[in-house]
Order: structure tokens, then sequence, then C-alpha cells
């Protein structure tokens, strides 16, 4: 319950009751802001969420797009000392129904590759971009985000797919040269620490939105935002 005061505070804080005026909503701002939760944790239909909180599949559905922009991750606080904090980013595909935001990839689905980065010491996340086409690699959802400027002055380590991008990626073993034996146990650090923000993917797909997205247009830029403010929420108590 502390977790979730906290959530509709900071819902209430941005916005949430509204201007005022207007028809007044079906339900109070915690019901409200428990009803996106729900739909966000189990991806209900609006039909299926309609009778569970008394009101109209439409007043759902309304609900849903008032709310989500406001559950999204606050700024990442910037650390007194950049250099000595350390990030990881990594992207993860997003099955999503929207044709305009995602492409056939190679989990055999229409996705959207999202891009996140988390601390590698609290595992929060930090940042989240825009998605992009499941078709596009991690390197080239990296240069078109605003991530970049986001980390610039901290240390990012990244996989391999990130090559070129000025991150810190593992060596690579190139034809008839193996690695040596130092690269190997750096290598080997390297990815001990990067499956932090596997771990973090995993977390993040309890909440059944990241599994198969319905919403349109910015709908699962939204899901990602609110996923990651509710997954450092549980993280931090």
């Amino acid at each position: 319950m502390g977790r979730f005061e906290k959530l509709v505070k900071a819902v209430r804080e941005r916005g949430g009751n509204g201007p005022g005026g207007g028809r007044p909503w079906c339900l109070p701002l915690a019901g409200r802001v428990l009803l996106v939760a729900v739909y966000y944790r189990t991806n209900l239909t609006m039909r299926q969420l309609a009778p569970l909180f008394g009101i109209s599949p439409a007043t759902v559905c309304r609900v849903i797009q008032r709310l989500r922009p406001l559950l999204a991750i606050e700024p990442a606080p910037r650390p007194v000392a950049d250099v000595e904090r350390l990030w990881i980013v990594d992207g993860s595909f997003v099955p999503v129904r929207d044709r305009r935001v995602a492409a056939y990839s190679h989990n055999y689905r229409f996705s959207a590759n999202v891009q996140v980065i988390i601390d590698a010491d609290s595992r929060l996340v930090i940042a989240s971009a825009r998605p992009v086409p499941g078709n596009k690699t991690d390197a080239y959802a990296w240069r078109e985000s605003d991530l970049p400027a986001i980390t610039a002055g901290t240390t990012v380590i990244a996989d391999g797919a990130y090559l070129g991008t000025g991150l810190i990626v593992p060596y690579r073993r190139r034809a008839g040269r193996p690695l040596l034996r130092g690269q190997e146990e750096d290598n080997a650090e390297h990815r001990r620490v990067r499956a932090r923000v596997e771990h973090t993917f995993a977390r993040m797909r309890n909440w059944k939105i990241l599994r198969d997205c319905r919403q349109k247009g910015d709908g699962l830029h939204h899901a990602v935002q609110a996923v990651a403010t509710l997954h450092n929420l549980a993280m931090t108590g």
C-alpha cells in the first residue's frame, strides 16, 4: 500500500485530477490509478476491465488515455561524479499490434525495439527511448534516440550490437586472431555485469502489457515508461 500511495501522489502532483469544472470521473483518483496498473499488469481488454470496476468500456479507455502519460518515469538525476556511475543499456523486442511502430523482426512477430538504461548498482531504470521498428538494430535505435544526450559524461556499457556507438562493448574475436587472456577475462566480467539489464527486462515483462501491446501510437512508449516507474517503486519500496 505504501508503494501504491506513492504512485497516486505522483499522479496527483502531475495533474491527475485535471483542471476541474467538467463532468466528474466515475472513480476517484486512486481507483483510476489502480485501473491503469491492473491493465498494465494483466493486459485485459477494456470489456474485461469494465465490470471489475463497475464502469463502461468507453470510460476505461478514457481513464487509460488520460493517466498513461502521467505514470512516466521521472528524468534521471545527474550524479555528483558521472564517471564513477556505471549504467547499462540494452534493447528488447516488444510485440505490438500497431504496424506503424512495429516491423517483422527476428522473433518472428511484429515487434518494436525498446531501449532501456539501468543503473548497475541500484538496478533502477534510468530512462527509456521511444520504440523503433523491430527490424532496426540496437545501434540504430541508440543513435536515433535521446539517450546519448542523457548519458553524456557517464560510463555506459552495452553488448556487441552497439559497436561503433562509443559505448563500452566486449572485445571481438577476429578470424585467425584469438583473444588474449586478459581480453577473455574482461569479456567475462562484462557479461556478468551486463546480465543485470537482462534481469531487469525479465522483471518488467511481469507486466503483461509488454508481452503483447494492443495500444496504438504512443501507447507502447507510455506503457514502457509506466512499467519502468512501477518497477522502480517495487525495487525501492
